[in-house]
């Protein structure tokens, strides 16, 4: 890979680890691919925030391909995960503690596959207190944090596949395909609700967004590692 080819554009596959911010993987390779062709500027995104507690694909674009992120942004994204059934917390997964524990005596197998049907196709969903989605200026976490409350209006989104892929109650695993907008940590929240019980998102990884998947990308470590090879190379 040359200087030229990262200005010209890269569509690259990044397999985002545990605990780092979107943001902090693009400012990475971004500083990476300036110190190893010694470049001032180079435009470098991502096309679909996941947030630190998440892992998964992460669709980073450079150079001329940045003004693509939007194509990529609007396509259907795969999610696979672990929701914990029986508590709740202020940012339904685990950012924050839990703040409500309900019954799951009731819940059974059949009950958890059956639920899922109601959440395929369009439906109404409120994002998380706990999200970048701004409201009069200000994101929302920067409210919440500072235990602020504000009316959130729900949004229309699409699920095409929800399913319950393995069992070991308190914790259930769990396939979704969605649209662009979808909060795999609202779902959470309102599949505990549908169960007259609760529930909060405890492990999610993006595994497809398009035709993309993550059995194709890199860590950011291994893109360093190839980075430096190529320029070895050269």
């Amino acid at each position: 890979m040359t200087e030229e080819n990262f200005k010209n554009g890269q569509v690259l596959l990044i397999d985002k680890p545990l605990n780092w911010t979107s943001f902090q993987v693009v400012n990475k390779l971004r500083w990476e691919i300036r110190q190893r062709f010694n470049i001032k500027k180079i435009k470098v995104g991502h096309a679909g925030t996941l947030d630190p507690l998440a892992t998964g694909l992460l669709i980073i674009c450079t150079g001329k391909q940045t003004k693509e992120i939007h194509v990529y942004q609007g396509q259907e994204k795969e999610y696979t995960g672990t929701f914990t059934i029986g508590a709740t917390t202020p940012s339904y997964d685990l950012e924050t503690e839990v703040d409500k524990t309900y019954a799951t005596e009731h819940i059974t197998e059949d009950l958890l596959h059956e639920t899922t049907k109601q959440f395929i196709g369009d439906i109404q969903q409120k994002p998380p207190i706990f999200s970048a989605i701004k409201k009069d200026g200000k994101r929302l976490y920067e409210l919440a944090r500072k235990g602020e409350t504000t009316e959130i209006n729900a949004r229309t989104v699409s699920t095409t596949e929800f399913e319950i892929t393995k069992i070991n109650l308190p914790e259930v695993e769990f396939r979704v395909v969605c649209s662009k907008g979808t909060y795999i940590r609202s779902l959470a929240y309102d599949f505990g609700l549908a169960l007259n019980s609760g529930a909060h998102l405890s492990v999610l990884r993006r595994t497809k967004i398009g035709d993309f998947s993550v059995e194709n990308g890199v860590s950011v470590e291994q893109f360093i590692e190839n980075l430096q090879e190529d320029v070895i190379k050269s």
